[in-house]
């Protein structure tokens, strides 16, 4: 009987340990997603601003030919 008592608890932490490394690989799953998603956004960002910012100056550019 005590041995089927330590199998019990034995294949109990097994599930468990089993569950949380599957709960911690869904977690770093998520990160890494939600991770390239920021980086997605704010490089989308970055480009919006450099665009904007050549516009600008494309925009001086031609103003300063078009005074000569």
């Amino acid at each position: 009987i005590y041995y089927c008592l330590l199998q019990a608890a034995a294949s109990e932490l097994a599930a468990r340990q089993k569950a949380m490394k599957s709960a911690t690989d869904n977690a770093q799953d998520l990160i890494e997603k939600y991770t390239r998603t920021a980086n997605q956004a704010r490089q989308a960002g970055i480009t919006q601003e450099i665009s904007e910012i050549v516009g600008g100056a494309n925009a001086l550019a031609d103003a300063a030919a078009g005074q000569e």
